[in-house]
């Protein structure tokens, strides 16, 4: 069934500002980044998305596609920890679709798991996925996104073929304060936006931008229901502990992806755009009332009632 496009799409937006442009996004078909290239599509794009799950990553592709008569979403298997599967996938992209004007990267993987119950392998597969992902994802688009900038110049100014040369990169903010439970994702995010900042300095010279979107609480994702307890009693709380009051939703992340790669943006670089209506300013050690701090690891016990709990091996 089709996404209604006020799910997605914020009616500030002009129709067909990225016409004839394409945009390339790793785990292009989960629910926020499905959103981002949802809406990107919607005004006149066309896209690749890449992702592990062939059925998965066909569908989502098939399924974006549909928001816009003669609209080509592309739906490539690799893997965001392959080098050569980057490579290949952005290759593809480009020859197919005819460029790369925009990128996004979003893989990423998560679980709760204090220290004690993490094993390497489990902090290494999240490092692998989104901080080597995110690096592999920038290496293979920055060729492209080069060409695209000198065809659509990064110049302020109103360009009548629109802006091109752009990246963001999809991080967290567990790392501002610290957050129990996320030594993995917190290692992995902060070394995404130190990966912008680098692109940002290095290849702002050429033109190209590069920024990070932090969500925050967006109701209706995977990732939210994988690392919060879903009774209405801990909604509430959590929702109250946000200073405006709510959950996000993805037509916010959308809108903020539209604003960095429109006309707008043109002068924002190495910037981490949070959206999350305040969450990281009023949160830090309060991990709800399953995992009470620091009684919870003053128990040992294990994190559970979760889907993303990550169980001790000893």
């Amino acid at each position: 069934m089709p996404v209604p496009r006020e799910t997605f799409l914020s009616n500030v937006w002009r129709e067909g500002i990225f016409k004839d442009k394409v945009l390339f996004c790793t785990g292009g078909a989960g629910t926020i980044c499905s959103m981002q290239v949802r809406v990107f599509v919607a005004l006149g794009g066309n896209a690749c998305i890449t992702g592990r799950n062939a059925e998965k990553t066909e569908k989502g592709a098939a399924d974006i596609a549909s928001v816009r008569p003669g609209a080509k979403v592309i739906g490539i298997v690799a893997d965001v920890r392959d080098m050569k599967a980057m490579d290949a996938a952005a290759e593809r992209c480009a020859t197919e679709l005819g460029s790369i004007d925009f990128a996004i990267a979003g893989a990423a993987g998560n679980f709760l798991a204090p220290m004690s119950q993490l094993s390497s392998n489990a902090f290494k597969t999240v490092m692998e996925i989104d901080t080597l992902g995110s690096f592999h994802t920038a290496k293979a688009v920055l060729p492209y996104l080069a060409q695209s900038v000198q065809k659509h110049k990064n110049s302020g100014k109103a360009e009548p073929t629109g802006t091109g040369g752009r990246i963001i990169f999809i991080s967290a903010s567990f790392h501002f304060r610290g957050q129990p439970l996320q030594a993995h994702a917190m290692a992995a995010k902060a070394a995404v936006d130190q990966i912008s900042s680098s692109v940002a300095m290095e290849y702002g010279p050429h033109g190209i931008t590069s920024n990070v979107i932090t969500p925050g609480p967006i109701a209706g994702t995977e990732g939210l229901e994988r690392l919060s307890e879903s009774d209405e009693r801990s909604v509430k709380e959590s929702k109250a502990k946000i200073p405006v009051g709510r959950w996000g939703e993805v037509k916010e992340i959308a809108d903020a992806t539209v604003f960095l790669f429109s006309d707008a943006g043109s002068y924002v670089n190495g910037h981490v755009l949070v959206v999350d209506g305040g969450q990281w300013r009023t949160t830090g050690t309060d991990m709800g009332s399953t995992w009470k701090y620091p009684d919870f690891f003053l128990s040992g016990a294990t994190v559970e009632g979760v889907k993303g709990g990550k169980k001790s091996k000893l």
